[in-house]
């Protein structure tokens, strides 16, 4: 389904992260007329286009989904991994390890042990929700939020791993911090990451 977002938005309704990551990538790759956003999330894909046609472009869209929906089981084109070295002190480690009911050296094993992938970004720009954590780790997020969380802070809540790109407040659980800056706004991109990007945890 496409419905309208606002004055200059279409909202398409993916149903999957999987058809949400290569509808994100076809429409950058071959962008239509008029658009100047693409915004993909867990099972959608915003798309602001000030520019555009309405009808038309909800028919091209339209089409690039029955397209990408098709290929469904095709395999994907072969992503960069990111390797985000941490080093595994934070605050919140010892709880983590505790509402699982494992160690903390189990903790950083399982953490580090997964590959995990940027499902879309949000909250913050450069905030990546990464999917894929184990499921042993899932935690739910603080019940009073940090009033600031430095940048570089790694953490888990519910299904997700993060790295905070900026110090910001925050209430997600931290396992531990890394050196590796992940947005830049001098760079080109200025973020580490985009849908469908995978990515590893490496103790440092």
């Amino acid at each position: 389904m496409i419905r309208a977002a606002g004055e200059h938005g279409l909202l398409v309704e993916t149903g999957s992260l999987a058809l949400s990551h290569r509808l994100d990538a076809a429409l950058r790759a071959d962008r239509p007329a008029g658009i100047v956003e693409i915004v993909p999330g867990p099972e959608s894909v915003l798309v602001v286009a000030p520019g555009a046609e309405q009808d038309r472009l909800r028919a091209r869209l339209a089409a690039v989904v029955e397209q990408e929906r098709g290929r469904a089981g095709a395999g994907a084109a072969e992503e960069e991994v990111v390797t985000i070295p941490v080093v595994y002190d934070g605050a919140d480690l010892g709880s983590v390890a505790e509402l699982a009911g494992i160690s903390t050296d189990e903790v950083i094993s399982r953490h580090a042990g997964r590959e995990l992938v940027v499902g879309w970004l949000g909250f913050a720009p450069g905030f990546a929700y990464l999917t894929g954590l184990d499921p042993v780790l899932e935690t739910p997020r603080l019940d009073t939020p940090r009033t600031s969380v430095p940048a570089g802070s790694v953490a888990v809540a519910g299904p997700y791993s993060a790295v905070y790109p900026t110090a910001s407040p925050g209430g997600w659980r931290l396992l531990g911090r890394t050196s590796l800056r992940v947005w830049d706004v001098a760079a080109d991109p200025p973020s580490l990451f985009r849908p469908g990007v995978r990515v590893r945890f490496e103790p440092a």
